[in-house]
């Protein structure tokens, strides 16, 4: 079992690096030749690095310091790991980009082709456990505590940096930017299965408190607790609980910590309709 864990361990840092690298290529071959921005951390600093000439690569790493620092104690360790991983990884890849012939100057085909690479690289990244851009970490913290929708809040801090680099460049590369964060979006939403959508997560198991008071202890999401009875397997407790599909990897991880054989099916939710109860307080032992 442990090597098993290991193996896809090994799994998840080696495909984050082929995302990061993916990423940084879009980046430096497509989007930064024609001063196009990506959304984020990448975007201030493209907007930084060239008005200053200072490294994109640095920049990048530099600025997203502060995005895992705050998240550091709210998104678990191995969250963070992951997330620090793909930064450097995609730094260093940004650095070994810069001085390649650029793939083309041409803005439509920058738009094109850098939005589909940036979106397959980033997808890649976020669908093994890895982040690029600290704002989505802020996303989702801004979500566990305030219920804001985390694609939405990314939406809006782009919307923002958009704005500005319109005023430091010109309109165009702005509406260009943004024409390329909806190509992004949309190829991350094939790749990673969804920018926006919330997911749905029903286990079944027999270690039913350990895993729901790990769950509202580390993603502070509670859970409906349901009685069950398998065909084969006798008498199961189902579980079920609203997520974010950032907070599915670090379901499964809470699963594993537990050692527990259940088994989880993760489904899409297109609409939530009442009060979804977040976590607003402690724990309390009733037994």
């Amino acid at each position: 079992m442990k090597n098993r864990i290991d193996l896809r361990l090994i799994l998840d840092f080696i495909m984050i690096a082929i995302g990061a690298v993916t990423a940084s290529f879009a980046i430096e071959e497509f989007l930064v030749p024609c001063t196009i921005l990506d959304g984020g951390v990448v975007g201030i600093s493209i907007i930084i690095s060239n008005k200053t000439a200072a490294p994109l690569s640095i920049l990048t790493v530099v600025l997203n310091i502060p995005f895992l620092v705050i998240g550091a104690r709210k998104m678990g360790k191995l969250f963070i790991v992951k997330a620090a991983y793909a930064m450097i990884i995609f730094s260093a890849s940004l650095e070994v980009f810069a001085p390649m012939v650029n793939a083309t100057k041409e803005y439509l085909l920058a738009v094109c082709f850098g939005g589909v690479i940036l979106g397959i690289g980033a997808g890649i990244v976020i669908k093994f456990g890895g982040c690029l851009d600290g704002t989505e970490t802020v996303a989702i913290l801004l979500n566990k505590k305030f219920n804001l929708p985390v694609g939405q809040t990314v939406l809006i801090f782009n919307i923002i940096i958009y704005v500005v680099a319109g005023f430091v460049f010109d309109f165009d590369r702005a509406m260009y930017s943004l024409l390329t964060y909806f190509i992004t979006s949309k190829v991350l939403d094939i790749v990673e299965s969804g920018l926006n959508q919330t997911k749905a997560a029903m286990i079944i198991t027999n270690d039913a408190k350990d895993i729901s008071e790990k769950i509202y202890k580390h993603l502070g999401r509670t859970v409906t607790i349901m009685e069950g009875e398998g065909l084969v397997s006798g008498k199961k407790t189902v579980l079920y609980c609203v997520l974010t599909r950032f907070e599915i990897n670090e379901l499964k991880e809470i699963i594993k910590s537990v050692n527990s054989s259940s088994f989880i099916a993760v489904s899409d939710v297109t609409e939530i309709i009442g009060t979804h109860i977040k976590q607003s307080g402690e724990i309390k032992d009733k037994s």
